[in-house]
């Protein structure tokens, strides 16, 4: 064994009580580190998850014509303003504007097939479906409940949206007249799987639709609402022949959409919006609750940088004798330096392997606290390798960081001193 391991080990041998103390706080603080991360990592997960569970990464649709200004006074639809009774009575002068919508039916991308296939090659993107969506009433015998229509092609929707896993009754095949409905719309409308359902839109078109599955995508107002058929029957019933309102992209890393949304948008004069733009508020709530958990994590080691230095510090002075003899026999001054090193380093590792033990039993407990009626923990909690090698690194870092004072102390101790005087 190297000199400088030999007599570190035997210092941490020797005060046991203070090597106790120091390691135990390593631990507790590599738990609470293990713990939080774990903890914050997949509550962000889960809710990113949920959100994307009914929502494609990128959305392309045409975009919407814009508003107009229309003078006061002026009739709705762009008219003159009426002449007033009497001849030659002129009409007062008009300063002031107001700006007016013009009114827009639903609108289909141009050639959507040709921009999907290009969407498709931009890297990053994983799948490209299209849409049909609208207004529509959902009616089974005397109940009618307002819908959104969604026109879909089954297979590539699939890829988008992970919604085989999520179905509750019947199998995601729509083919003719057939529908997949929410959970909550076949509560309220006491239908399920082989039911009829008809569905008209607010212009009067409509037809019979047979129910094929019954899903639940997570999301209340989602399957309360959303009834998918096949695209071809969505275009008919919205009066929109081979047209598509949107194209929904699945991509690769979602926290890479925005970038893809902007690389689509500058390829194709459409409206592009991501997930990330759409639920900007969600974003600022996960970073505020990741800032705010940097900032206990980085307290925690600041603490067990700050025990570990006193103790050793505390420990070189207890020990000074025995390193001014050591010094007087020829140890250098960059040995002594390392042998306070290693035992920071030491307590430091000894201490991301016990702490790694103790945060995990902490993450598994609190995640089995609650659990939802699916039997899914309230909540869940991600460990992975990155997480115990980061806090295991940390844990080094800290360790010998915090020995430096105590080492440089100790290494610029004159042994004629100590020796004399203790």
């Amino acid at each position: 064994m190297p000199f400088e391991w030999f007599v570190a080990l035997r210092y941490l041998r020797a005060g046991r009580a203070q090597t106790a103390l120091i390691l135990g706080g390593a631990t507790v603080g590599v738990a609470i580190l293990v713990f939080l991360t774990a903890l914050i990592s997949g509550l962000q997960r889960t809710l990113v998850q949920q959100t994307l569970s009914s929502q494609a990464h990128v959305l392309v649709k045409a975009r919407e014509r814009e508003a107009r200004p229309l003078p006061l006074g002026a009739p709705r639809g762009g008219g003159a303003p009426p002449r007033e009774a009497g001849a030659g009575a002129a009409l007062p002068e008009v300063a002031a504007d107001r700006v007016e919508r013009t009114p827009d039916r639903i609108r289909s991308i141009e050639q959507w097939q040709q921009v999907a296939a290009d969407v498709a090659q931009v890297p990053g993107v994983v799948a490209v479906t299209p849409t049909a969506a609208g207004s529509a009433f959902a009616s089974r015998g005397e109940a009618t409940k307002p819908v959104a229509l969604r026109g879909v092609d089954d297979a590539s929707f699939a890829r988008v949206i992970e919604i085989a896993p999520r179905i509750r009754a019947g199998s995601f095949r729509l083919e003719g007249a057939q529908a997949a409905i929410g959970v909550e719309l076949a509560k309220d409308l006491g239908i399920g799987v082989g039911d009829k359902l008809r569905l008209a839109t607010p212009e009067g078109r409509g037809d019979v639709f047979t129910v094929a599955a019954v899903f639940d995508l997570g999301n209340k107002d989602v399957n309360q609402r959303w009834v998918l058929v096949p695209l071809r029957a969505a275009q008919t019933m919205l009066d929109l022949p081979g047209g598509a309102t949107a194209l929904e992209v699945r991509v690769a890393d979602v926290f890479e959409a925005e970038r893809i949304a902007r690389e689509i948008g500058r390829r194709h004069p459409l409206e592009v919006n991501s997930w990330m733009r759409l639920n900007e508020q969600l974003l600022v709530a996960l970073r505020s609750q990741s800032a705010s958990s940097w900032m206990i994590q980085a307290l925690v080691v600041v603490a067990v940088a700050l025990g570990i230095a006193s103790v050793l510090a505390v420990s070189v002075v207890q020990k000074s004798r025995e390193i001014g003899i050591l010094r007087a026999t020829g140890t250098s001054t960059g040995r002594v330096l390392r042998i306070f090193l290693i035992e920071g380093a030491v307590v430091g590792s000894a201490g991301s392997v016990l702490g790694g033990g103790l945060g995990t039993a902490m993450a598994l407990a609190f995640s089995r606290l609650a659990t939802s009626p699916t039997g899914d923990p309230i909540f869940p909690v991600d460990l992975t390798p990155g997480l115990y090698l980061g806090a295991s690194l940390v844990a080094l870092a800290t360790g010998t960081l915090a020995a430096w004072i105590p080492a440089r102390q100790a290494a610029r101790l004159d042994p004629a001193v100590v020796i004399r005087y203790g």
